[in-house]
């Protein structure tokens, strides 16, 4: 063959000029390819973004009370009680307790983890590497306002407490901005996470315990759920009743002398977020202990719903306008009508417009803020974290304020003036 002659051309063997069909279906095979490049190259760039972030310090909101804060931890083991939810039988109840309170101002102390690095390497584990390593920031980037096992500040002889439940498996520290802000206005502040029942535990001996996918009722249908929590509930509120116990003994003799008569014990008040608030109400209907409470965006259930409280009791809620449709919803709000109509003084019903489900949690500021962004995109949320975590922590200290201190009550009033995003009543 020449080098004058033509080579075979294979797509089209006859020489022949290409067709329209022909030219059309080559330029969409290569426009695919394009495209199939530019989304190998957008993910990419979305994950090295995302990467990027995750290496990224975050400090959380600073605490607004005049008073540091110290933090401490301690493993307690019920004695009285089997854990039903435990692989193996005879295994005791156990807790561990993150307590927050009032303490003398650091001097050149670092302030306390976020979470244990045994802790974050189990969650990482349990997690994922999709939701550890590109969906939530390093939580060993992530500053706390908190000193390690400080001296409790000498200001009062002694404080006030407020128990802390998370929701679900949530972990107790996911609430630190909450528990931070309360104890530098003066309040001890206990949250426990309880093997099997919260999502990951590490315990002193570097066990570390995973909650089963069987004991997240979200895993489940409706009634499955519905039977999965009516079991929980109980050991919740037990735990509870444990956890108070165990607080009123560390007050009354204190091993190490630090909590010795350090906690008030008289001026008990408890809040939670989600079905921590079911387990605040349904606690405060079980013992009188609980002077006042707060439900953070949480569901009733229990007798509380027939029976009702005595004590004050502030429904805080992000903004379900779009539930009120559903017979769910209508149901959920029916409940809590039915607890709010018979409180005595003291009961206040607070909507925070725009919020989702975690404004009132550190999810919203450690979890990517590229998708907390598409939230804000499709209207899922549309209230930044670090304000809706500002009206929630100035409601929890007032209300604790007004109730467990005596503060004047127009104080709670007043802070709907200064919210543009607060309702309060009930939505109908």
């Amino acid at each position: 063959m020449s080098s004058n002659e033509a080579l075979p051309n294979i797509l089209n063997p006859s020489g022949k000029a290409p067709s329209f069909g022909r030219r059309f279906f080559r330029r969409l095979v290569k426009g695919i390819a394009l495209l199939a490049l530019l989304g190998v190259v957008a993910v990419a760039a979305l994950f090295l973004l995302l990467w990027h972030e995750h290496r990224t310090e975050i400090i959380l909101p600073a605490p607004t009370g005049h008073l540091a804060v110290g933090r401490t931890t301690f493993t307690w083991v019920n004695d009285a009680e089997m854990d039903e939810l435990a692989p193996s039988p005879g295994t005791k109840r156990a807790v561990v307790a993150w307590i927050w309170y009032p303490s003398p101002a650091p001097t050149s102390v670092a302030p306390a983890e976020y979470l244990p690095a045994a802790w974050r390497t189990a969650l990482a584990a349990h997690s994922g590497a999709l939701i550890s390593e590109f969906l939530t920031r390093d939580l060993a980037l992530v500053r706390t306002h908190s000193t390690s096992d400080a001296d409790v500040s000498s200001e009062q002889r002694s404080y006030p407490l407020a128990i802390l439940r998370a929701g679900g498996g949530a972990l107790t520290t996911d609430f630190t901005t909450l528990a931070e802000d309360l104890a530098s206005h003066g309040y001890f502040v206990v949250g426990f996470d309880a093997p099997y029942r919260t999502f990951v535990v590490v315990l002193p001996d570097g066990r570390v315990v995973a909650r089963p996918p069987t004991n997240d009722p979200e895993n489940l249908s409706a009634d499955e759920a519905n039977r999965l929590i009516a079991k929980l509930l109980p050991m919740r509120t037990s735990d509870t009743k444990f956890v108070v116990s165990r607080l009123e003994q560390l007050n009354a003799a204190d091993p190490s002398g630090k909590f010795t008569g350090r906690l008030d014990m008289q001026r008990l008040g408890m809040f939670g977020h989600s079905f921590g608030g079911a387990t605040t109400l349904q606690f405060c209907h079980d013992d009188p202990r609980c002077k006042a409470g707060i439900d953070i965006d949480g569901a009733p259930y229990g007798s509380v719903v027939q029976d009702g409280l005595k004590q004050p009791f502030l429904f805080l809620l992000s903004d379900h306008s779009r539930d009120l449709a559903d017979p769910a919803g209508k149901q959920i709000v029916a409940d809590m009508q039915s607890i709010y109509d018979r409180l005595p003084d003291g009961r206040l019903f607070v909507t925070i417009r725009g919020a989702n489900h975690f404004s009132f949690s550190d999810q919203m500021l450690v979890k990517s803020q590229y998708v907390i962004g598409l939230m804000h995109a499709v209207g899922v949320s549309r209230l930044d974290g670090r304000r809706g975590l500002g009206i929630t922590t100035e409601y929890v200290h007032t209300f604790f304020d007004v109730y467990l201190k005596d503060a004047p009550a127009d104080a709670l009033s007043k802070l709907a003036q200064r919210y543009p995003e607060v309702q309060t009543g009930i939505p109908q």
